[in-house]
């Protein structure tokens, strides 16, 4: 499922590698797969860890401590997840079966900052739903992706158990005219942990 998205690959060409666990709130979303927060955290990270190992990524991102703006449990399970892969993968004694350690620079948390959720924000709460903002100086980086609107629209509508219900958010996305969908997520921000710069990380994966 795209909340459990694992990591993507090196090059542009390559195909995203997905957990493929089910969605909290539709346990027929994956045949195959578990509902992602039903998995031990332990199992959860050390695929994580290995994917990490593999690909080699200097940066990961992930949602934020909330699951973002709605709470998702699925998010936040994945914060939990990728928090604890990426400090793992550095160190050689954790997962030793998912190959050689390998310590990302930084960890990027996808947030809503406080200032930003404006039309989202009173879309959210006609539904019911909370607003699980940032205070807006936890922005490190601000990405504009206004130039590439169809691409992140077809990614977020491709979450069809969510589209197809009016609740969720992308759901609630997929109703609005295109204008408004565009400018709604038009803009990222994102909270920047560093990792390979960390003395104690450092000194414990040599």
């Amino acid at each position: 499922m795209p909340s459990l998205l694992a990591i993507l690959a090196r090059r542009n060409d390559e195909a995203p590698r997905i957990l493929g666990y089910a969605d909290h709130r539709d346990p027929q979303s994956s045949h195959r797969r578990p509902r992602g927060c039903d998995v031990p955290l332990d199992t959860a990270v050390g695929q994580l860890v290995a994917h990490i190992r593999q690909v080699r990524p200097d940066i990961v991102i992930t949602h934020d401590a909330y699951g973002q703006v709605t709470g998702h449990p699925d998010h936040r399970r994945t914060h939990e997840m990728t928090l604890l892969a990426v400090t793992a993968a550095g160190l050689r004694h954790l997962y030793p079966d998912t190959g050689p350690p390998w310590q990302p620079a930084a960890l990027y948390l996808a947030i809503h900052p406080e200032a930003s959720t404006g039309d989202l924000g009173e879309l959210l709460r006609r539904a019911n739903k909370a607003v699980l903002s940032v205070p807006n100086q936890h922005v490190s980086a601000t990405v504009d992706v206004r130039p590439w609107p169809a691409r992140k629209e077809a990614a977020i509508l491709a979450h069809r158990s969510q589209v197809e219900r009016e609740r969720p958010l992308p759901g609630i996305l997929s109703q609005l005219p295109e204008e408004v969908r565009h400018h709604i997520i038009g803009t990222e921000y994102y909270t920047r942990i560093s990792l390979a710069h960390s003395p104690g990380l450092t000194q414990l994966a040599t």
